[in-house]
């Protein structure tokens, strides 16, 4: 492949990437020199791949396990949002492979087990979880992704009967102190958003229904626990860059534009910050959108089952403004 080829192959893959970028809220759509920056970051890794005639890899930390927050999902298994987005990554797959043979391919990197303990979610329940995401790659076909979590990392998947050892031996191995990572956070108005963003998760996800304390003790224990939550969160990024050294890095967070990692939505949605597991797949005139459940209870949308399941919300045009 000469290299003009390379080039215009490795643009437009580019491109196809910048249409799903997510960003800091704030900046607006089109900012060209944001561009600029991202696809200095990217093109040289793109172009590798396409240089060697190899497919294309990327890795992408998501699907960790259901919020516990009813107000925010419809309960503790992969719904429509789950499925509409793994059927959104194995369609981008299948778009690039239409100009570019090789092809692409997506290693889901869950992160459920990661940080488990810190959203207060049970390994049981991620596992749970984990098992139907499974199910669900099988059942949509999509043949361009894949599955692999802490328990698949060589030496640590002996320890999968005890999964605080594995949190333990992720810290231990790959992470910088939580005094670190403050301060690295403070230092600019990115990082100050993420920790935000993270916050208000952990906030809004242990104001489950029944609980009548204070907001302020939430508070401060969601700050508590958000930099542990970004801690580990990097640490299984470092363990990632080790196993995957050549992969495109996607994150499923709003990423500064010389980051290595670049944020992708995978449904459309307001929110910058909200995933298909903090979320409900909302079908509104014919389109499905990604929203807080509240949010499209207070649309009067309809609960959708799904062979006996609840799915999604229909949302019938009237109620919507």
């Amino acid at each position: 492949m000469d290299n003009a080829h390379i080039e215009t192959v490795s643009l437009k893959i580019l491109h196809e990437l910048l249409q799903y970028r997510r960003r800091f809220p704030g900046l607006e759509a089109s900012n060209t020199e944001e561009e600029r920056v991202v696809s200095q970051v990217q093109l040289p890794r793109i172009r590798a791949f396409i240089a060697n005639n190899q497919r294309l890899e990327f890795v992408l930390p998501a699907f960790p396990t259901k919020s516990p927050n009813t107000n925010k999902v419809i309960g503790a298994v992969p719904d429509m949002a789950e499925r509409l987005s793994l059927i959104f990554l194995n369609s981008l797959c299948q778009r690039i492979q239409l100009y570019y043979p090789p092809g692409a391919h997506i290693v889901i990197c869950s992160d459920g087990h990661v940080f488990g303990d810190l959203i207060r979610v049970s390994d049981d329940a991620i596992n749970h979880y984990q098992r139907e995401i499974e199910n669900l790659l099988h059942e949509v076909g999509a043949t361009h992704l894949s599955v692999f979590n802490l328990g698949d990392v060589e030496g640590l998947a002996e320890h999968t009967d005890d999964y605080d050892l594995l949190r333990q031996l992720l810290v231990d191995g790959y992470a910088e102190p939580e005094e670190v990572i403050k301060q690295q956070l403070m230092q600019d108005e990115q990082g100050l958003q993420l920790y935000r963003a993270i916050t208000r998760f952990l906030y809004e996800d242990s104001q489950l229904p029944g609980y009548s304390g204070s907001n302020a003790a939430l508070q401060k224990d969601a700050k508590q626990r958000a930099c542990g939550v970004i801690q580990r969160s990097w640490a299984w990024g470092n363990l990632l860059a080790q196993h995957f050294p050549a992969a495109i890095r996607l994150s499923i967070h709003p990423q500064p534009a010389d980051s290595l990692k670049m944020g992708i939505h995978m449904m459309p949605t307001k929110d910058d910050w909200l995933t298909p597991w903090h979320g409900v797949a909302a079908n509104v005139n014919g389109q499905f959108v990604l929203m807080k459940r509240k949010d499209a209870q207070q649309l009067a949308g309809e609960l959708v089952a799904i062979r006996g399941t609840p799915s999604h919300y229909l949302i019938e045009p009237p109620q919507v403004a």
